[in-house]
């Protein structure tokens, strides 16, 4: 992933200027890289894009267990309906 050149600045810059960097956070929606003698050291981004984030990654991770699962389902590695009610039921001790 490439970063914005215009978005990297120095910590020391943030600790002087937090509020117009926060100001500049939540009206870009766009992450800043703070460096550290001259690194990159964190990413700091508005919580509104970081829920976002989070979001989108969870339903990306949804998207590869289901692709995964429906492979197994084709190589004959998963079980019938029946089969698995009865097993979740055994197993939390639910009445059939």
């Amino acid at each position: 992933m490439a970063w914005d050149l215009r978005n990297i600045h120095p910590l020391s810059d943030f600790q002087r200027n937090a509020k117009s960097f926060l100001t500049t956070l939540k009206e870009s929606q766009s992450p800043i890289v703070l460096t550290v003698n001259g690194k990159a050291s964190v990413v700091v981004q508005d919580a509104e894009s970081y829920q976002l984030l989070m979001e989108r990654m969870e339903l990306l991770e949804s998207m590869v267990g289901i692709r995964k699962s429906l492979a197994e389902f084709e190589q004959g590695k998963g079980i019938p309906l029946e089969e698995a009610f009865q097993h979740l039921q055994e197993l939390h001790d639910i009445p059939h």
